[in-house]
Formats: C-alpha cells, sequence, structure tokens
C-alpha cells in the first residue's frame, strides 16, 4: 500500500481528485487531498496575505498533523511550487514526488518569473480588473483542457478565484527543487498547456525522469484511470 498525497494547482481545491482518490484507494491506497488556504472549501479565507509560503505550510501541516510518513507527494500545476517547498521542509516523510503538469519553481524565484513575458502580464492584469488584484479568476474549463460538457460544467461550477499574492511571492526552499528525493515529472499532452513549456523544460535539464499523459492539463479529471495507472508505477 502507498501513501498518496494530492496536491491541487490554482483555482482548484481538493475536490478535483475526487475520480483518481477513488480509484487508488479502491486499490488499497491510502489517499488525501489537502486544499490550500484561500480557494476551494477555504475560499472564505482568501485574502491578500495569503503567499506562496502559506500554501507550502498547508502542505507541511497536512503532513504533521496526519502523521503521514514515506509519502508519494503529488503537485498539480502551480501545486509543483507548494510540494517543492513541503519536500524541503519535510524529506523524511516523502518517498518520491510527482510534478505533474507542474510548475517547477527554484529557490527565490516567484510563480510569475519564471512563466512567459506575455503571460505573467495577462495574469497581472486580469487579477487587477478582478478585485483590484486580490485574486485571478478561474478560466474557461477549455483552457484545462476539458472538452467534455458534463466535466466542464463541473470544473466552473467547483473552482474559485486563486489569491494572485501566491503568484507575486518567491519560493522559499534551501536548495534545488526535488531536495535531493525520487523525482518524475509528467506531461500531459492532448493538447499541450502552453504556460508549462519552461517548467517542463527546466525538469528535464535537471534529469527527471520524463512522463507523458495523452490528455488535458486537467487529466486528473479526464483521464483519471490513466493517470491512476501511471502514479501507482513509478519509472
Amino acid at each position: 500500500m502507498t501513501t498518496f498525497v494530492l496536491v491541487h494547482g490554482a483555482w482548484h481545491g481538493g475536490w478535483c481528485w475526487s475520480r483518481v482518490a477513488s480509484i487508488l484507494r479502491e486499490r488499497g491506497h491510502s489517499v488525501t487531498t489537502p486544499t490550500q488556504t484561500g480557494v476551494g472549501e477555504k475560499s472564505h479565507l482568501l485574502s491578500k496575505d495569503i503567499t506562496l509560503t502559506t500554501f507550502g505550510e498547508d502542505i507541511v501541516n497536512h503532513l504533521k498533523f496526519e502523521e503521514l510518513d514515506d509519502v508519494v507527494l503529488v503537485g498539480h500545476s502551480f501545486g509543483g511550487a507548494s510540494i517543492s517547498y513541503a519536500a524541503d521542509k519535510m524529506t523524511d516523510r516523502v518517498q518520491r514526488l510527482v510534478y505533474l503538469d507542474a510548475a517547477v519553481i527554484e529557490a527565490g524565484e516567484t510563480p510569475l518569473s519564471n512563466k512567459p513575458v506575455d503571460v505573467a502580464a495577462l495574469r497581472r492584469q486580469l487579477a487587477d480588473d478582478n478585485d483590484g488584484g486580490l485574486s485571478l479568476p478561474p478560466p474557461p474549463a477549455v483552457v484545462m483542457g476539458i472538452t467534455d460538457p458534463d466535466d466542464a460544467d463541473w470544473i466552473e461550477r467547483m473552482m474559485t478565484p486563486h489569491p494572485f499574492n501566491t503568484m507575486e511571492t518567491p519560493l522559499e526552499i534551501s536548495g534545488p527543487p526535488g531536495a535531493g528525493l525520487f523525482v518524475e515529472y509528467i506531461a500531459c499532452t492532448d493538447p499541450w498547456y502552453s504556460p508549462l513549456a519552461n517548467d517542463r523544460e527546466r525538469a528535464k535539464g535537471y534529469g527527471w525522469g520524463m512522463r507523458e499523459i495523452a490528455a488535458g492539463h486537467d487529466c486528473m479529471v479526464s483521464a483519471p484511470k490513466a493517470l491512476a495507472d501511471l502514479l501507482e508505477t513509478p519509472l
């Protein structure tokens, strides 16, 4: 039995993992799906005080207070920064890391500093127009690679604005992302999620194991069995 901790990306919450979590639990694994501060069922906590460190500490405290050890820590999209932080602080509790179409941020960088200039500028403008820079509004489900109408309706109903300050504050880790652990990167290819082009190249540069899944960015929704199969069978 493996203990999986599945960490969501921007605009999402632990809810997005329900299909994958069900499959993994049916196969005998332990699965937790924490939600970070200010989104999902914690959206009532949205504030400008939420930083990237807040998100990281959410995962650190989840490992600590759920008394989890020897975990497979999976970070989707923006959640890549959170698992980098948690692995740096709680290395002894992590068996391996999986960056799922995820951000690969280095020490001292902000999530937006690793993005193409036009992507970063657009996100700042969207946040400013939305609520004066407090939060980034959710995109349409199609941006997440979701084309099934029922899935799109669910995703758009569940996504919440993302605390924007997490994108403009630095990642506080003591060394390279991955913390010297066994790391692999799973890229979603159908379609490619263009804002993560730099992150995928960085993962290759680190020499991490690279795999692909023929699904859109929110593959945990559109291809849960295929994703569960990959998570169960490390390189």
